[in-house]
């Protein structure tokens, strides 16, 4: 799901709203139903003029929508600065990056933020080259890899950029000068510091602590295995083309693999494969998004088999302990996670992603459910689902 990037740099996010799910271990999420008849008035094809939308280039969510745009062939205007302020955009609840600037119902422009919901807006507004395949089989896993991208994988970004020397000056130094490119030397100085403090206080929340640091840096290094030998197979997650799931991997990885110095050199090191594949993902509009580009479900288990076991392997058993925490009324979540201790706050938008996780699931006919069942035996990721 998405994890949103907060405009003052801060923490993850996530935001979906999805009918509660039944098990009680989700009542605690607080998920309202979905009105889907608003939801239907609200969709408002735009097929000619450009969406318009703030970002930075250090906000993984937004080159994300940026690639995902790209390779839709969806025309955009990308707001660097204060251009959304200076062509009187309205502000989201939530100040994330990327803010999109829609028409609602009435046609006014308002501010909407979430990149999980917004790419299946457009999916549906948008016809031709789509990101969420027509199987429901693929269109789950896609799903539930997109989510690990933005609400995992997020972890070892933020980790790795305000933990280690070399990452804080460079993310201190370049980031602020992304937002204020004409800003004085001295200003920009002063934000430096302001940023590198502000986030390194608020890494604690997003998981990473003395005590989990070694959990993320190795789900790091095996994620990044994991991929390079994914892409020997296949060029994207679910075949010869790009799903959503690929944009949320490479949303992290234009951090991880390009930016920070740390992650970086790991990956240079270790998967220089997954550098240029990010490389890649950048500009697939030259992509042929063929009908039967799509991998056959009966390879998913074999292809697709060490990305679950590493989604079960971390992910799944974070998402069910923060939930059993947000259950007891906790404000601190802990488990043990590939073998050793973890800590941190509970996350009530994580709450909600593993709800939206069952909802999905629950979507799926009975047939594509059982296929599911089988291809997640054995990986961790079954115990994700209620049933």
């Amino acid at each position: 799901m998405f994890g949103g990037y907060l405009a003052d740099l801060g923490k993850p996010f996530c935001s979906r709203f999805y009918p509660q799910a039944t098990p009680e271990i989700l009542i605690a999420c607080k998920l309202p139903p979905i009105n889907r008849r608003k939801a239907k008035q609200e969709r408002i094809i735009m097929n000619t003029a450009p969406l318009k939308f703030k970002g930075v280039p250090g906000s993984p969510y937004t080159r994300k929508m940026l690639a995902y745009l790209r390779y839709r062939h969806i025309p955009y205007q990308l707001l660097i600065g204060d251009q959304a302020a200076s062509l009187g955009m309205p502000s989201a609840k939530v100040d994330l990056l990327p803010t999109f600037y829609l028409p609602n119902a009435n046609g006014e422009i308002e501010a909407v933020v979430d990149s999980t919901p917004l790419i299946r807006r457009f999916e549906n507004d948008y016809q031709g080259r789509q990101a969420i395949p027509s199987n429901p089989v693929l269109a789950f896993l896609n799903y539930l890899i997109e989510d690990y991208g933005d609400e995992w994988l997020t972890k070892a970004m933020f980790h790795y950029r305000w933990h280690f020397d070399a990452d804080i000056k460079m993310a201190g130094t370049i980031l602020p000068r992304w937002s204020g490119i004409q800003s004085s030397e001295e200003k920009l100085v002063a934000m430096t510091d302001h940023i590198a403090d502000r986030q390194i206080s608020r890494l604690y929340v997003v998981g990473s602590n003395d005590i989990t640091a070694e959990v993320i840096e190795n789900s790091y290094k095996r994620f990044l295995s994991i991929l390079d030998d994914l892409i020997k197979k296949q060029t994207f997650v679910l075949g010869q083309r790009p799903s959503s799931a690929d944009f949320g991997l490479y949303a992290q990885l234009t951090q991880l693999a390009k930016f920070d110095p740390t992650p970086a050199q790991i990956c240079m090191e270790q998967a220089p494969r997954v550098h240029a594949w990010t490389d890649i993902v950048d500009d697939l509009s030259g992509n042929a998004a063929k009908a039967n580009d799509w991998m056959n479900v009966a390879d998913v288990k074999v292809n697709l088999g060490p990305l679950l076991r590493e989604i079960g392997r971390v992910y799944a058993p974070a998402l069910l302990a923060n939930a059993e925490a947000l259950q007891k009324g906790a404000s601190e979540m802990e488990t043990t996670i590939d073998g050793q201790r973890w800590v941190q706050p509970t996350f009530v938008y994580q709450g909600k992603c593993l709800a939206a996780i069952n909802q999905e699931y629950q979507n799926l006919d009975a047939d594509s459910r059982t296929q599911i069942d089988e291809i997640f035996s054995g990986t961790g990721c079954e115990t994700l689902l209620f049933r």
